[in-house]
C-alpha cells in the first residue's frame, strides 16, 4: 500500500480568463522506503505538488491520501498535527525562526508534539552532527550562510519520527558536497522506511532516486527509473527543458 497518492489532483488559481492551472490530474503513488524525484521546468507545478502532498493546501479537484487516511476528510487541526508528527518539510526558503538558536529551530516540531525539551534537544543535536553543523547549533539564522540555513532546515525535516519527507530544491543553496550529504541523509531515512519526494534540477541528485516524474505544464509526462548516469537520465525523459 501506498503511504503517500495522489488520484487525478488538480489546482488552479484564479478564475474565467485569469485561471492558471498549476497541476492537471496528478497521479502519484509513494511507497514506505521509496524516494521520489520530481523533475521539470521552472514553472511546471512542482513545488504545488509538494504543497498539496503536504497538506499546506487543498487540490482544486481529486484525492490525497497519507497513509490511507484523506486529506479533505481532515480538520485544519487534524492536519496541523499530520505535519507536526509525521510530514517533515524542506522549504526553498528555509522558514527558520529567528529568535531562536539552529538546534531550537531543529528540536521545535518535536516540543510543540509534546517531547520533552532535553530529549528534543538532543535529538536535534544528533541530526545537526550528521550535517555536519554541531558546531553551529548555539547560533541564530542571521547568524549562519545559507548553506547552513539550509542544512538547519533539514534536519528539522527529518528530526525525530517522520514517516514522510517533502523537498523543495534540498540541495538549491549547498555546493556539490553538502548536496551530497543532504541526499545521503534523505536516503538514511527511506531506509529506515520513511517515504520521501524530492523536487529538483540537478539530474545528478535526482540520480540517487528509486524513481523520477517529469512534470511539464502541471502534467505528469514520464516516469523512469534512474540509469546510472545523470546524463542518461535526462536523455531517457521526455523533459528537455532549461534548468532554473
Amino acid at each position: 500500500m501506498s503511504f503517500l497518492e495522489l488520484r487525478r489532483v488538480s489546482k488552479s488559481y484564479g478564475e474565467g480568463a485569469a485561471e492558471v492551472h498549476a497541476i492537471q490530474d496528478v497521479d502519484l503513488a509513494v511507497e514506505c522506503g521509496t524516494l521520489v524525484a520530481v523533475m521539470g521546468p521552472s514553472g511546471s507545478g512542482k513545488s504545488t505538488l509538494l504543497t498539496i502532498a503536504g497538506s499546506l493546501e487543498d487540490p482544486t479537484s481529486g484525492e490525497v491520501s497519507i497513509d490511507g487516511a484523506s486529506l479533505q476528510a481532515m480538520s485544519r487541526n487534524d492536519k496541523a498535527r499530520l505535519r507536526r508528527r509525521t510530514i517533515g518539510y524542506v522549504f526553498q526558503e528555509f522558514n527558520l525562526l529567528a529568535g531562536l538558536t539552529a538546534v531550537e529551530n531543529v528540536a521545535l516540531p518535536l516540543e510543540l508534539d509534546g517531547v520533552a525539551g532535553k530529549k528534543a534537544q538532543a535529538a536535534g543535536m544528533a541530526a545537526l552532527e550528521e550535517l555536519g553543523l554541531a558546531d553551529r547549533a548555539t547560533h541564530y539564522p542571521d547568524e549562519l550562510s545559507g548553506g547552513e540555513r539550509q542544512r538547519v532546515s533539514i534536519a528539522r525535516a527529518v528530526v525525530g519520527e517522520r514517516r514522510l519527507l517533502l523537498a523543495d530544491e534540498p540541495s538549491g543553496a549547498l555546493d556539490s558536497t553538502n548536496g551530497e550529504a543532504v541526499m545521503r541523509m534523505i536516503l538514511t531515512a527511506c531506509k529506515q522506511g520513511v517515504a520521501a519526494v524530492v523536487v529538483t534540477h540537478e539530474a545528478q541528485l535526482a540520480s540517487w532516486a528509486d524513481r523520477v516524474v517529469f512534470l511539464r505544464d502541471g502534467r505528469v509526462v514520464d516516469q523512469t527509473v534512474p540509469p546510472p548516469s545523470p546524463e542518461a537520465l535526462l536523455e531517457e525523459s521526455s523533459w528537455s527543458g532549461p534548468r532554473r
